[in-house]
């Protein structure tokens, strides 16, 4: 049995301990939050027999093999640290950490400890995501990835989160680095750190903020970026985050020398796009023929997955396989599902990101 712990008490402690529960051989021991309050709500709701309101208090009581840290983003360092030393492996809600340093520190520190760290880029494991891998593995593509599209955009119109963002000005996102975007970006841009095969890319990177904040009076939240990026091999890709684009989309293509791939992730759907050629007018009509009969496979295979409870909403799936590859690398010792060049590779073209539009995004007070 896998003994588990959640820091942070909040939403995100929610969807974890929901997954969590899910996992055959995880155990939640114990929950803390500095609000005592969050801490025993979540304890109670959780049937969990002990919550605190002190993280050393916590690890020095209670025998924990995992901690997960589910609160805002500026103290995933300092907390993940802690555990660490404490000798439990960790994994982090996204953004890993507010800067590539820190991303660093902890990871050699896991080393260090032989210890295991993970990141919640929960979006690389929905059902699409892993069925792209496995083509990929299998050659679909005819060679390594030439380039790649991700878009990972947001609607501030009927998300809770984006309404509380904009309701407060001095809402902790605001506050981090790179404000609003260091809160979703990850998502996006670790999709495309998976297929860079060098360490220090080249990344280029235009932000502004969209005509709607600006209505609004919210000038000093970017929420339109653009951003090319190529690494050593001159593998190339695009990063598009936008709020205005509708509707919303959470996209990632691959395209190889020989075929290439569309993955959707808001309705699970991936398309083989093959380098057939017809002659004369079949171009035309075989191709529609092909496609349709791939919407019609995506369809068939999300009511299977359905039909046998295999298909909570996306995120739901992916967080639980993301957790319990993580759980499977620990008693296993198994490899993350995630490797730590990913991580870090993700961390790094942030901070470029970030660096190349600071002149529009407020500094912390």
């Amino acid at each position: 049995m896998i003994k588990v712990a959640i820091v942070g008490c909040g939403k995100m402690a929610d969807q974890h301990a929901a997954q969590i529960r899910r996992i055959s051989g995880a155990d939640i021991v114990a929950v803390c939050d500095s609000e005592p309050l969050m801490a025993r709500q979540l304890s109670e709701r959780l049937n969990v027999g002990k919550y605190f309101t002190k993280l050393n208090e916590m690890l020095e009581t209670v025998k924990i093999d995992v901690v997960h840290i589910t609160t805002p983003p500026a103290s995933h360092f300092s907390l993940s640290k802690i555990v660490l030393e404490s000798g439990c492996h960790v994994y982090v809600e996204k953004p890993f950490t507010l800067n590539s340093a820190e991303a660093e520190e902890l990871i050699a520190l896991a080393n260090r400890k032989q210890l295991k760290i993970i990141a919640g880029h929960n979006a690389q494991f929905t059902h699409v995501m892993r069925r792209m891998r496995e083509l990929v593995s299998s050659g679909y593509l005819g060679g390594n990835p030439v380039h790649m599209e991700s878009h990972y955009c947001y609607d501030f119109g009927d998300v809770s989160y984006a309404k509380a963002l904009l309701g407060d000005s001095e809402h902790w996102a605001r506050k981090l680095p790179g404000s609003l975007l260091q809160n979703i970006i990850s998502h996006g841009i670790s999709k495309i750190a998976e297929f860079l095969p060098g360490n220090n890319p080249t990344v280029i990177a235009h932000g502004f903020t969209s005509p709607f904040l600006k209505r609004i009076g919210e000038d000093d939240i970017i929420d339109e970026v653009r951003v090319i990026i190529h690494d050593e091999d001159l593998r190339t890709a695009y990063f598009t985050f936008s709020s205005q684009i509708k509707p919303v989309p959470h996209q990632f293509r691959l395209y190889g020398p020989k075929n290439s791939l569309i993955i959707d992730d808001d309705h699970q759907i991936l398309i083989k796009v093959g380098n057939g050629e017809y002659r004369s007018h079949l171009r035309y009509f075989v191709p529609s023929l092909t496609y349709a009969g791939q919407y019609i496979a995506n369809f068939t295979r999300n009511a299977g997955k359905f039909i046998a409870k295999d298909f909570h909403m996306p995120n739901d799936a992916a967080l639980k396989t993301l957790i319990e590859s993580f759980y499977d690398s620990i008693v296993n010792d198994k490899p993350l599902p995630l490797s730590y060049k990913e991580i870090l590779l993700t961390t790094k073209i942030m901070d470029d990101i970030f660096a190349q539009i600071k002149d529009r995004i407020r500094s912390p007070e």
